[in-house]
């Protein structure tokens, strides 16, 4: 089985289990999960786990992404983006950059956004996109959601150019809508390319048909993001070789079992190898009891 994240580019027209289904077939196994889904008009990253390393999916999903961002002003739609019904249409030839500009920028920081009904959150078990679909719109809660950094790369109304840096959660077809809303003139989004999730780029993205290739050439390995590296912001730890089986059966450690001294701090995160240099588990450090706890098990 091949384990480790595989750094995709979603091509248009395929949603994320299209990408993983493909992958399926062209790598010849089961376990295989994405780590957060991209609509089917958008592209770009889409970090894929194979094997053990499908543990990593929540954890990557946390992580902050970036997009670079079409939005449309004077235009309102169903789905908050060019591929919906158009619901308002407002006259933007007087709208002043410098009013747009503010408007953009009022948005970094934390704010309540409502998820739009075209997505794929669930509500009872239905996700929203097939009530909406079915002509039901139910209330939904706003939820908290920060944008961390948004550069206006062209203005050229009705068109605004953007990259936002977000946390999880974030809709960038709400963000338009909204700036939308609070300019008086509507919006929705033009084009979403996603460029960066976590320490996934877009410049070492593959395609589908590029993996295929890797594949067929016994390269995979050359793209292939090893478990273990995924936390090398970590510190590396090995036990001593009568306390492995602490680590093996997932059960708590202390620093004297160590073989090598390292800074204990609280909640301090670390990689655990066993004595062959095998990753085994991410542990972590507990002050108050003075032992390590196992956080995620890599190594069955």
């Amino acid at each position: 089985m091949i384990s480790g994240v595989l750094n995709i580019y979603k091509e248009k027209g395929y949603t994320s289990h299209d990408v993983v289904a493909k992958l399926r077939g062209i790598l010849g196994q089961k376990k295989i999960g994405h780590t957060g889904t991209l609509d089917p008009d958008a592209v770009g990253v889409l970090p894929v786990c194979l094997g053990k390393a499908t543990k990593l999916c929540d954890m990557l999903t946390d992580k902050n992404k970036t997009y670079e961002t079409v939005m449309l002003l004077g235009k309102v739609t169903d789905t908050q983006d060019t591929s919906g019904a158009i619901l308002s249409e407002h006259d933007t030839s007087t709208m002043d950059e410098t009013a747009v500009r503010t408007a953009v920028l009022s948005f970094v920081g934390d704010y309540m956004q409502i998820p739009p009904m075209y997505s794929a959150l669930k509500v009872n078990g239905k996700k929203l996109y097939e009530l909406a679909r079915e002509g039901i719109e139910i209330e939904r809660k706003a939820r908290p959601v920060q944008i961390l950094e948004i550069q206006i790369r062209d203005i050229n109304l009705p068109r605004v150019r953007m990259e936002v840096t977000c946390s999880k959660g974030t809709y960038i077809r709400t963000l338009c809508h909204d700036i939308g809303t609070k300019l008086g003139c509507g919006a929705c989004m033009e084009e979403l390319v996603r460029t960066k999730v976590s320490r996934f780029d877009i410049k070492n993205s593959l395609t589908l048909e590029q993996v295929a290739q890797r594949m067929n050439d016994n390269r995979l390995d050359e793209c292939l993001v090893p478990i273990d590296e995924m936390f090398s912001d970590y510190e590396a730890v090995t036990l001593k070789e009568e306390f492995m089986s602490f680590v093996y059966n997932g059960n708590v450690f202390f620093p004297k079992h160590l073989c090598n001294n390292i800074e204990l701090v609280d909640e301090k995160m670390v990689r655990v190898y066993d004595g062959n240099g095998d990753f085994i588990a991410i542990y972590k450090y507990i002050k108050e009891k003075k032992l390590f706890k196992i956080v995620k098990m890599f190594k069955a």
